[in-house]
């Protein structure tokens, strides 16, 4: 086999084409197992059982192969490689963050990333003990705690970020995140008052007005998380 040829293939965008190839093969065979499960018997109910196990060790090894990887990618973002020509100063304080390369910090951010947010809640916490000011990863925290519906330790966090040193986009975001929390106990009014208060740190944001929207119709999903890379 050529190693060559490997290479080649990789560079010439072979790679996407090839993770596109392995996941339409795992949803077809998720897919099969869906549908005939239920009725399957004996041998072929076997089989379909062996597929469903085959399926998770290969969720799992992706998985985990893949939160290695960006443990990897984390240790050179912010070195040279990664990094333009020029960062504004907001920039270059967040880049200068030293809890940004702790193991568990990027652990923390590839499990958000994936919605498994328990997970990412138990590799924020020692995060945020150590770092108790780090207003990104207190951040972090809060809206993994929001997704899980934990509204009193997520609005703890949150309110705690506001007497952090931030930039006004964060303190924006974090304004946005509280008025969810006033929507989901049903305070509109509170909720669009912090919508408002949000906009007024960041006009730029576009999650508080679609949260007004959400208020004001009585119908909708929530947004706070969406901007979260723009901080």
């Amino acid at each position: 086999m050529s190693t060559g040829h490997c290479t080649n293939s990789f560079s010439k965008g072979g790679d996407a084409s090839m993770f596109q190839h392995v996941f339409a093969e795992m949803n077809d065979m998720l897919d099969e197992i869906i549908k005939s499960y239920p009725s399957a018997e004996g041998l072929n109910k076997q089989e379909l059982q062996q597929k469903w196990n085959l399926l998770k060790r290969m969720s799992d090894g992706m998985l985990d192969e893949w939160l290695m990887f960006e443990e990897k990618m984390s240790q050179i973002r912010e070195r040279e490689l990664d990094k333009p020509a020029s960062l504004e100063p907001e920039q270059e304080a967040v880049t200068a963050l030293p809890e940004l390369h702790l193991e568990c910090f990027s652990r923390g951010q590839g499990y958000f990333k994936l919605q498994m947010y328990p997970q990412a809640i138990d590799q924020f916490l020692p995060v945020v003990n150590d770092y108790p000011d780090s207003a990104l990863a207190r951040f972090y925290l809060a809206l993994a705690h929001l997704s899980l519906e934990q509204i009193y330790e997520s609005e703890t966090h949150l309110q705690q970020i506001m007497l952090l040193k931030g930039s006004a986009r964060l303190k924006g975001l974090v304004c946005n995140a509280l008025g969810c929390i006033q929507a989901k106990l049903s305070n509109p009014e509170a909720a669009c008052s912090l919508f408002a208060q949000a906009l007024q740190y960041d006009p730029t944001l576009t999650e508080p007005l679609y949260n007004m929207e959400v208020c004001r119709l009585n119908r909708g999903k929530l947004q706070y998380a969406n901007q979260l890379g723009c901080v």
